[in-house]
């Protein structure tokens, strides 16, 4: 979705009859200033959302970002400065502080699971595991925060899951007839050592090993040919994460980058008397 439609409808679900306690108080366009605050260590992204959300209300307020989308901001430090009309940025102030609370929790989120695997060949992947209609702005996030994109949605590449596998009959039968319609690189989920040895034998491009301990996952990749990648998915998190990429799988995907992410400590300090 359009980011200037996803915040269209985000003010409108926060103040479909406008904003009835700001507008109680019957106050003139009041020209000031506002900083933008970390709370918390975090990493930037969601800066446009958060511009778009302010500019929706205020036209004429001008932004000072004093950092880029993927940098570490340290607790405390002023991220941007706003100057305009601050009746109508305080209109704005939730959802602008959504939109960035929010995007930049995945960024800093990714930023941990990056951090843990430094050294090692493993590149860490989001999923499709996102919130409706915000998937571009949650996957920009995480590559803020150092991760990789896995596939954007359902049309962009295939992946052969237990389902897929099921209704085939099982994993040569649904590899063939992929095959047979589509010349795109074809990834298969291999839930056991035996669904992993037939994978192999069938020169796909890559092999998401689902579920597995680290015992497992370490027989598994001494059955995958060296042109093979290799992605390890389920159950992982900020303690088991480095172990899994010693063993030396080429992609870990984590559900939880997306899912689970704490939003980002920020707030809006208003200058009134300037």
């Amino acid at each position: 979705m359009i980011l200037t439609d996803l915040v269209r409808a985000a003010i409108k679900e926060d103040m479909p009859q406008g904003d009835v306690t700001t507008e109680s108080l019957a106050l003139k366009p009041h020209p000031g200033r506002a900083r933008l605050k970390a709370k918390e260590d975090i990493v930037l992204s969601g800066a446009m959302a958060f511009e778009q959300s302010m500019q929706s209300l205020e036209p004429s307020c001008r932004i000072k970002w004093h950092f880029e989308e993927g940098d570490e901001i340290l607790k405390n430090q002023i991220i941007c400065t706003i100057e305009g009309d601050l009746v109508q940025i305080l209109k704005a102030e939730r959802v602008a502080l959504n939109f960035l609370g929010h995007l930049s929790g995945i960024a800093t989120h990714t930023r941990r699971f990056v951090k843990k695997i430094e050294g090692t060949k493993t590149k860490i992947l989001d999923t499709r595991k996102t919130t409706p209609a915000f998937r571009d702005l949650e996957k920009r996030a995480v590559v803020h925060g150092g991760g990789v994109n896995h596939r954007m949605n359902l049309s962009t590449a295939i992946l052969i899951k237990d389902n897929h596998i099921s209704v085939m009959g099982g994993i040569k039968n649904a590899i063939n007839r992929v095959r047979e319609h589509s010349a795109l690189p074809i990834e298969v989920e291999a839930r056991t050592l035996e669904e992993v040895k037939e994978s192999a034998g069938m020169d796909v491009q890559r092999i998401l090993l689902d579920n597995m301990d680290n015992d497992t996952l370490k027989k598994a990749l001494e059955m995958i040919p060296a042109n093979v990648e290799t992605e390890a998915s389920g159950n992982m998190n900020l303690e088991r994460v480095r172990a899994v990429a010693e063993i030396g799988v080429n992609y870990i995907s984590v559900g939880a980058l997306t899912h689970s992410a704490p939003c980002a400590d920020v707030s809006l300090i208003f200058h009134w008397e300037d």
